[in-house]
């Protein structure tokens, strides 16, 4: 369409609020693995930056979470901000601005591109308010918009197909997502979604990057073992009452774990399971 692109050569928050305010950016396009480095740089540096040319602000590709998306309504403005929810595969798509996001917290939008429905285990559509498996399906007429290599998508009758995505429709057809069915933690019989630990702990200042995965544990079934990159303090104490606060017991993690390296690749994405797998097969048999 004519627009003039600016592509940084590797993401760094500080640069990326220099380069928005010297080319006057209008679009600005990030994960929210970025944001939250964004966010968590000085108020001071943050706020050194003009970034009032921008008008549309989009993130996807990873769950942001709520006290951080709505820093950035409050910051860049309710209509700027944009929240754009499909997979890789694209059968179908949610959107969401930041003031449809301050009625509805916590969703990813409404389905704009194909349909949406939340299923129970047996394959049975669930109504508004319950939770199941999201599957997706095409508009009507649509070519099919990828191939699996190596793999078998997960299917129902009448075309529809699943990511592995956990979540509920509202009765006003918004969609919020709980977490991949394939990371779910089960812990005593209740259901444990990582990416809520995940958020609640990027919101202490010294967590630069975090997983939350399950461990097996006789008694409970798993018990939740979190992984932390921080800014270099490992105080896990202070981890602890900072989760104390926010989350209920069973959902606190058991054990801690320090590391050097990201966790979260430069897209936002973090694979759990193998982060599992990893540690599991290093443990003594």
């Amino acid at each position: 369409v004519g627009a003039h692109v600016i592509v940084m050569p590797r993401f760094d928050p500080e640069r990326t609020l220099e380069t928005v305010q010297r080319h006057r950016a209008s679009w600005l396009y990030l994960v929210p693995t970025m944001m939250n480095r964004i966010w968590h740089l000085p108020e001071e540096v943050r706020s050194a930056y003009d970034v009032s040319s921008l008008t549309t602000m989009w993130h996807m590709a990873a769950p942001c979470p709520p006290w951080l998306k709505e820093n950035f309504i409050h910051w860049f403005g309710p209509e700027t901000v944009m929240e754009l929810y499909a997979g890789t595969e694209a059968q179908a798509v949610t959107i969401i601005n930041g003031a449809e996001w301050l009625e509805h917290r916590g969703s990813v939008g409404r389905v704009s591109v194909g349909e949406m429905q939340a299923f129970d285990e047996d394959g049975r559509p669930l109504p508004a308010g319950e939770v199941g498996e999201i599957y997706m399906r095409r508009p009507a007429g649509a070519p099919p918009s990828y191939q699996y290599r190596g793999a078998t998508p997960r299917t129902l009758p009448g075309g529809w197909e699943s990511l592995g995505d956990i979540g509920w429709f509202d009765e006003d057809g918004y969609l919020y997502l709980a977490d991949r069915r394939t990371d779910m933690i089960l812990v005593g019989g209740s259901n444990v979604y990582p990416a809520e630990i995940e958020a609640a702990l990027e919101e202490h200042p010294e967590v630069q990057s975090c997983a939350v995965i399950g461990f097996p544990d006789d008694d409970l079934g798993n018990k939740i073992h979190a992984i932390v990159q921080t800014k270099g303090s490992r105080d896990e104490a202070s981890l602890r009452a900072h989760l104390a606060a926010r989350l209920v017991t069973y959902k606190q993690p058991r054990t801690y774990e320090f590391v050097d390296e990201p966790l979260r690749d430069d897209a936002g994405k973090v694979r759990r399971s193998a982060l599992r797998d990893e540690r599991l097969a290093a443990q003594p048999a």
